[in-house]
């Protein structure tokens, strides 16, 4: 056999398995990179449904009543609150409260906020929300939450508007919250 027949196979033949093993690690790279392109059109999809969600909040949000809070009052809450003070003391008149709701009412009785029973306001009370400007002060997680703690009996219960009727009530606007409560039935937005 003649070596320079040797070196005319030789070479294609080494040609041939250098190109094999660098389109092997080529190809293992690329499909790293459609694994990525995944994890990011999923994270990218969750993201959305985020976003989808906060858009809506923020529409319920928009569409909720507005409360006036009087200037004077708010700055004076929110200097309390920059020197550290506790919550704002509450300014009840029982008799204003019993003629604009048509029942006798107790200072902070949290069951005054329409879908608020004596059981949800004891659960409530265990996670420290006593009054209804803590209630007030809650997120709408905040209170779902409370209310997962009481299991599967309670999460059905829909706190959506529970925040801002504790508001009015701690506001005294009990003729805007009687007006409210009667056109929300079961308290929902």
């Amino acid at each position: 056999m003649d070596t320079s027949n040797l070196w005319c196979w030789l070479c294609p033949l080494l040609t041939g398995i250098i190109s094999g093993i660098i389109g092997y690690y080529w190809g293992k790279s690329n499909s790293t990179t459609t694994n990525n392109c995944d994890e990011w059109i999923h994270k990218n999809k969750e993201l959305q449904l985020e976003i989808d969600r906060l858009k809506a909040d923020l529409s319920a949000a928009k569409s909720a009543p507005k409360m006036s809070v009087d200037t004077s009052t708010a700055a004076s809450m929110a200097s309390g609150f920059a020197a550290g003070a506790v919550a704002p003391s509450l300014n009840f008149n029982a008799d204003a409260a019993k003629a604009a709701i048509g029942k006798k009412v107790k200072a902070d009785d949290l069951t005054l906020v329409e879908g608020i029973g004596p059981k949800i306001a004891e659960l409530f009370h265990n996670h420290d929300v006593k009054t209804w400007y803590a209630l007030s002060e809650c997120s709408i997680e905040k209170c779902q939450e409370v209310l997962n703690s009481g299991g599967k009996r309670f999460e059905i219960h829909n706190p959506g508007s529970w925040p801002l009727q504790a508001r009015m009530a701690f506001n005294g606007e009990w003729e805007k919250l009687a007006t409210w409560q009667d056109e929300h039935k079961g308290g929902r937005l």
